[in-house]
């Protein structure tokens, strides 16, 4: 969705919109959204409302079905009323929202494109009670992958920096590498320089023949990026959330680096 669609949806009040912003070792964004937001949207949190607290299964497992229906609830998410999601991290985060929402059965959830940064319209500040919805959450309409099937995939993605994908770097977990096998398509290929997502037909061409590949990134956040531009391109795919961070946790699990 663009911005000037948005814009007239709001006008018409026919969405539940929502802002996921987030930075990677940071804060959270509620400052950032107290202080600067989209007209009627309402603050969710990724770390607390959008995965578990890091276990073996990585950094950002996914959340308790229950504990994510009753925070997609307190931000007023009803299962019939369409869900926009809007970051300033080029659709990352809300990437990360929309498949979870995907997952969890609601049918209609969009990505604003560009996020708050092409928002042109009006701001607000502060925050205010927000009315219940009555989301429930029946997950499993969007596919995974577990950690004792992955090497068994046809196809497995990589959706980190060339850098990380190599294994030259590593400034987040303590093993670098990526999982045998794994192909990169690092988020940035997905977007044009103004931080947009590129068209749906340039997008086919980046994953043409990838279709109901499986992808990670570090924690299973960046990753629903990738599936949102496979997406967008008619392509079919599939999460393993846990990623590189929940790879790791098992050391007995091969790794790979390369040049």
């Amino acid at each position: 969705m663009d911005a000037n669609e948005l814009e007239a949806c709001l006008y018409k009040g026919a969405l539940v919109l929502l802002d996921v912003r987030y930075r990677l070792g940071g804060p959270s964004g509620f400052e950032e959204y107290v202080e600067r937001h989209i007209p009627g949207a309402h603050y969710v949190d990724l770390d607390t409302a959008l995965a578990a607290p890091p276990d073996e299964r990585g950094r950002h497992p996914l959340p308790d079905v229950a504990a994510f229906e009753a925070a997609m609830r307190a931000a007023g998410v009803c299962n019939d009323v369409p869900v926009v999601v809007y970051d300033d991290w080029s659709g990352r985060a809300a990437a990360r929202c929309w498949w979870l929402l995907r997952w969890a059965g609601h049918t209609n959830v969009r990505v604003l494109d560009g996020g708050l940064g092409a928002w042109r319209g009006g701001v607000a500040q502060g925050s205010s009670p927000t009315a219940p919805g009555d989301f429930v959450a029946r997950p499993g309409a969007m596919p995974q992958v577990d950690a004792e099937d992955v090497l068994a995939q046809s196809c497995l993605i990589h959706a980190r920096a060339p850098s990380r994908f190599r294994g030259d770097e590593e400034p987040v977990d303590p093993v670098a590498g990526h999982i045998p096998g794994a192909l990169n398509r690092p988020t940035d290929d997905n977007l044009t320089p103004e931080g947009t997502f590129k068209p749906a037909a340039e997008l086919a061409r980046l994953y043409e023949g990838l279709g109901g590949a499986t992808v990670y990134c570090g924690s299973g956040v960046t990753a629903c990026h990738d599936l949102l531009a496979m997406e967008v391109a008619g392509i079919a795919g599939k999460l393993f959330a846990p990623s590189w961070s929940g790879w790791i946790t098992d050391r007995s699990r091969p790794i790979e680096r390369s040049a």
